[in-house]
C-alpha cells in the first residue's frame, strides 16, 4: 500500500508515544513536546534531501496551526496558506487540513477548503493512533494530495502562477 519513498520519508519521523488531546492538559503537554520533536526532524529530513515544502507554526495552546505550504513545477513555486485545528478528540481523530485559497476549486476538497483525506489517509491513520502525529498528516496527507491535485489544477488553468516577488 506504501510505496517505498513514502516509506522512506516515513522512517524519518519519530513515532509519538502519548496518546493525549487538548483537553488532556499535562499530557497534552507532553503531546505538544513530541509533536515538535518529529515535524523538526521531519523538516531537517526533508531540507537534507531538498525537499523544503511547508512551515507551520501553532498558537501558544498547540490547537491551531497555520503556515504556508508550496508545490514547485517547471521551476514555479506555487504557494498556499495551509491550516488546521487540532480536534478535541485528537489523536484518535486526525486533524482536517486547510489551504482556504483553493476553496471550491476541486471536487477533492470539502468545504472551506479542507482537503479530501478520507479514503486514503483516514484508515491509515486510524490503524496508528497515537504514534501518528503532525508530521505525518504532512508527509501521508498533505504531501500527497498536492502532488496529484496541483498538477492537475495547474494543467486545468484553476491554479496559476503568482509571482509574489514582483511588486504590483
Amino acid at each position: 500500500m506504501v510505496d517505498e519513498a513514502t516509506r522512506k520519508s516515513l522512517s524519518g519521523i519519530p513515532l509519538l508515544k502519548t496518546k493525549a488531546g487538548p483537553r488532556d492538559k499535562e499530557l497534552w503537554v507532553q503531546r505538544l513536546k513530541e509533536e515538535f520533536q518529529a515535524l523538526i526532524k521531519y523538516v531537517e529530513t526533508n531540507k537534507q534531501q531538498d525537499n523544503d515544502w511547508f512551515r507551520l507554526e501553532s498558537n501558544k495552546e498547540g490547537t491551531r496551526w497555520f503556515g504556508k505550504c508550496w508545490y514547485i513545477q517547471d521551476l514555479l513555486k506555487y504557494e498556499f496558506d495551509v491550516e488546521f485545528d487540532i480536534p478535541v478528540t485528537y489523536p484518535t481523530t486526525a486533524p482536517e487540513i486547510a489551504l482556504p485559497e483553493l476553496d471550491g476549486k476541486t471536487a477533492k476538497m470539502y468545504r472551506g477548503g479542507k482537503i479530501c483525506l478520507t479514503d486514503h489517509f483516514k484508515p491509515l491513520w486510524a490503524r496508528n493512533v497515537p504514534k501518528f502525529g503532525i508530521a505525518h498528516a504532512m508527509a501521508l496527507g498533505l504531501g500527497p494530495w498536492l502532488a496529484v491535485e496541483i498538477p492537475d489544477l495547474i494543467q486545468k488553468g484553476v491554479v496559476v502562477y503568482n509571482d509574489k516577488s514582483r511588486a504590483t
